[in-house]
């Protein structure tokens, strides 16, 4: 079992910038891939960011490329997700994930096994 646990999230102004974090506990952080995704209201859930066990390979959905940047520090058991550049429509639930399997299905949500509760993020105009 992993248990993820997002923060970071909140209220800024379009143009700004916001840094969501997701600690893991319980099993080897480091051998799971990791995912961040997103779900605005009356939306399904979409696909944001993905990075391998080790970091060294990304990806990135084509809404957020070159705006948002994906991390982790395995030490710290954590993955972080850097938004700048935010618009309304970044508006929404971010959720973290847990992947046992590291390819392009990692931008599928039936690739991941564990999830955190989300923590809403909030882009005024």
């Amino acid at each position: 079992q992993v248990q993820l646990v997002e923060s970071g999230g909140g209220l800024v102004q379009a143009g700004g910038s916001l840094r969501l974090s997701c600690a893991a506990s319980g099993r080897t952080f480091s051998s799971y891939a990791m995912g961040w995704f997103r779900q605005a209201p009356g939306k399904e859930r979409e696909f944001v960011a993905a990075i391998s066990w080790s970091g060294g390979n990304t990806y990135y959905g084509d809404s957020v490329k070159g705006r948002f940047t994906i991390s982790r520090d395995n030490a710290k058991n954590t993955v972080y997700l850097q938004m700048n550049s935010l618009k309304r429509e970044d508006t929404a639930v971010y959720y973290c994930a847990a992947s046992g399997i590291w390819s392009w299905r990692n931008t599928n949500t039936a690739s991941y096994d564990y999830w955190g509760q989300g923590t809403q993020v909030t882009v005024s105009s």
